[in-house]
């Protein structure tokens, strides 16, 4: 362990080089490779992974498949050349071919194609009109499973056909709904279904959907979650609610399911107090691996692992009880999980016995994120995809301990540019809790200098400041034009126990306000190159609701910045494409007036307002709806504060078109130094 923590931090030492003077700017940022995350062939010898060139012009961006030998022997070469990219790649059973999901010319919908690596073009394997995604091979790679998005009563493609074509011809286009929800993140929500096909390879058979003689798909809750073959690769496990158009007044319960390849009416596995989000046999079939959450009244519940005896589903047992962290992914092997799990800002890969339960560490220190799991049939040997705050996601390789970097797609960039490490303080809050922030120098540090501090606010809440690279709000391009970033993990981040998580129920914004001012103020306190006179806040999502509260409670900043933030805590449950876990959050309806309601709302502190504020927004943003940052305008028009609102038409949530990007750090930048400089 020694050894790997010791090759670890000579990476660390290179990413983060300071002896390079240039900054990261936007133009660098984009051009960076995003590589994805690895499937290591059943062997062991060679890695795939897919790997983006962005361009600000769309037209020449490209994503392609990369192989490369684990052992470094070979430099990584490209295996496909398409205008579209690849998705869903996996290895056959016998490492001499790959699958992956494409839509290439001719494609209406994305299909399934396979490319022997012995030389030859890629093959297409389906045609179904409803196109293919998430494709699982039973462990002899005979056969397939996948899912489609098909109307409910659709279970041939020659139907699906039928029914596309008969609502082409239907000239009104109104949308009608009897349940909720009907908006999901940037979409309006139709009445389609995601059914589970099966396809024999070796025959070369068409998709048979298994669905047909399902009840669950007659529920107008009816929603499909996870599913995976088998052991002997009979049957297919699956999970699914029926409970998705309840979900404006309570959680959705998800239960385990299994129906026979050969079609068949679906049995239940296991109903009981856990809502399931997976569910996967072991190779041997002795058990049942599920994780799944509580179904409660609290806003945030771990996702937790159990283990069934498989010939009974019964014996139900915790693994890993007193983790007590989120698992981010897992992969079964043998005797054991393994699993990459979030810990105080950094993701670490720790192994679960199936037997005890028991975990032991496996990889990670007190910086970077292991994520992305994928072993091969020798558990000695697993590929991962490895990050930093500096350094976007790269593939590596454990082999029998010994780690490598194999993608390297990024080294060369990052090594000229003037990326300061960042340092963690532990702060003691007025109540008491430890939190944790992230302080980052600026670009060309001088510690005889003075620099304005830009407080950084995550979203979430159940999300946290990791040390992973980030394209949407980098801090290194934030505060390159001279500004130290601090990063808080208030009450409600993920990473540090469940209740630390749980505990911004019914305090949404005054608890985590404070502790993000305390962490600030102790952040001025213990480096002398920070000029506490000035300040300015701003995050995206929650961390745009909190930037409002700060609008609402504090007059110490010389500017904010909120994007797809809520002003109107009423507006957004009413708007919001979810709405029960508001309810839970302040205790009860709008109508109910709760202190939570009454006294946690900006909105309602409108009269306080009277810092210049940043308000950007998506037009198509259905999770924090562009009404919410239309009447925050309106209050900061109406009470004359110095202000500007930025729409994007065409982005949601996220700004995401290049440009589009580049535009919305520009402005950030702008507002910034007119206030800051």
């Amino acid at each position: 362990m020694k050894k790997l923590l010791l090759l670890l931090s000579c990476f660390l030492a290179f990413s983060l080089s300071v002896h390079a003077q240039k900054p990261m700017s936007h133009e660098i940022m984009i051009k960076l490779k995003k590589v994805g995350a690895p499937k290591i062939s059943p062997d062991g010898r060679h890695v795939i992974y897919s790997r983006i060139e962005t361009s600000y012009n769309l037209e020449e961006q490209t994503s392609d498949l990369w192989i490369a030998a684990t052992d470094g022997s070979s430099q990584p070469r490209k295996l496909t050349n398409s205008k579209g990219g690849e998705d869903n790649y996996h290895w056959s059973a016998t490492s001499d071919k790959i699958y992956f999901i494409a839509k290439r010319d001719g494609d209406e919908a994305p299909q399934l194609y396979v490319l022997p690596l012995a030389g030859g073009e890629a093959q297409r394997l389906t045609t179904l009109s409803t196109g293919v995604s998430d494709v699982k091979f039973s462990s002899d790679g005979s056969r397939i499973i996948f899912s489609s998005r098909v109307f409910p009563t659709a279970f041939t493609d020659s139907v699906s056909k039928k029914l596309a074509e008969e609502k082409k011809k239907i000239k009104t286009k109104a949308r009608v709904y009897q349940s909720f929800p009907v908006r999901y993140w940037d979409s309006w929500l139709d009445e389609k279904q995601g059914h589970i096909f099966t396809m024999d390879l070796k025959s070369g058979s068409k998709p048979v959907n298994l669905m047909a003689s399902i009840s669950l798909v007659n529920s107008p809750g009816f929603r499909l979650g996870s599913y995976n073959f088998s052991a002997d690769g009979k049957s297919v496990v699956f999970t699914a609610t029926t409970e998705y158009n309840t979900t404006a007044y309570q959680s959705a319960k998800t239960n385990i399911y299994s129906v026979s390849l050969s079609g068949s009416k679906e049995t239940v596995l296991v109903s009981d107090e856990t809502s399931y989000t997976s569910a996967e046999f072991t190779a041997d079939g002795k058990y049942l691996i599920t994780s799944g959450s509580a179904i409660g009244n609290k806003l945030y519940y771990l996702n937790r692992i159990y283990r069934f005896d498989a010939s009974s589903f019964s014996a139900k047992k915790e693994l890993a009880a007193t983790l007590d962290r989120p698992i981010n992914d897992m992969e079964i092997t043998g005797s054991a999980i393994l699993a990459s799990i979030e810990d105080q800002g950094v993701d670490r890969i720790v192994e679960i016995s199936l037997a005890d339960g028991s975990v032991k560490p496996v990889l990670g220190a007190d910086a970077g994120s292991f994520t992305g799991l994928s072993l091969s049939t020798d558990p000695r040997i697993f590929a991962y995809q490895y990050q930093n705050i500096a350094t976007p996601p790269e593939v590596w390789v454990s082999a029998n301990g010994s780690l490598k970097a194999i993608s390297k797609a990024n080294d060369a960039v990052l090594a000229g540019l003037d990326l300061q490490k960042p340092e963690v303080i532990w702060t003691k809050s007025s109540r008491g809790k430890m939190i944790r922030s992230v302080v980052l120098k600026p670009t060309g540090f001088d510690a005889s200098k003075k620099y304005p501090l830009f407080v950084l606010m995550h979203g979430g809440p159940a999300s946290s400041f990791k040390d992973v690279f980030g394209y949407r709000w980098n801090p290194y391009i934030l505060g390159s034009a001279g500004y130290v970033i601090v990063m808080t993990d208030y009450t409600g981040s993920v990473g540090y126990g469940e209740k630390f998580a749980q505990d911004i129920q019914f305090d949404p914004f005054k608890g985590p306000g404070q502790e993000i001012e305390e962490a600030a103020a102790d952040a001025i306190k213990r480096f002398s190159y920070i000029d506490g006179t000035k300040q300015a806040a701003g995050g995206a999502s929650y961390g745009g609701h909190l930037a409002n509260w700060m609008q609402a409670t504090t007059s110490h900043y010389k500017c904010l910045i909120s994007h797809a933030g809520l002003v109107n805590s009423e507006a957004q449950w009413g708007t919001s494409d979810v709405i029960w876990g508001r309810e839970l959050m302040n205790g009860g309806a709008p109508w109910v007036p709760t202190k939570t309601w009454k006294e946690q709302n900006p909105m309602r502190f409108a009269a306080n307002f009277k810092t210049p504020m940043l308000l950007t927004v998506g037009e198509n943003d259905y999770r924090v709806p562009i009404n919410n940052t239309l009447e925050n305008w309106s209050i900061h028009q109406r009470l004359q504060i110095p202000s500007k609102l930025i729409v994007f038409p065409g982005e949601n949530h996220w700004i995401l078109n290049p440009d589009n990007s580049k535009f919305h750090y520009s402005e950030i930048q702008g507002w910034l130094a007119t206030y800051l400089k």
